[in-house]
């Protein structure tokens, strides 16, 4: 009985969707995980700018400045 699964399986119609299926739930969750981390990342660096700014040593232009000297604009 599991031979004939494991040659089912092995069978050129089966295994080529079941490779691309696998690499396209892989590619989701890599892009989930690296999407979240940024975010996280980004949340972070917000609330330490916040904190310089709180705190006196950073002016509110500045922070602003800093939160958006990475930003993707649209340029037309």
């Amino acid at each position: 009985m599991p031979t004939e699964l494991v040659n089912k399986i092995l069978d050129s119609d089966v295994l080529m969707p079941l490779i691309m299926g696998a690499i396209a739930v892989t590619w989701v969750v890599f892009g989930t995980i690296s999407g979240t981390i940024r975010a996280v990342a980004r949340e972070r660096t917000k609330r330490e700018i916040a904190a310089y700014i709180a705190e006196g040593s950073m002016t509110p232009e500045h922070g602003e400045r800093l939160i958006r000297a990475g930003r993707k604009e649209d340029v037309c």
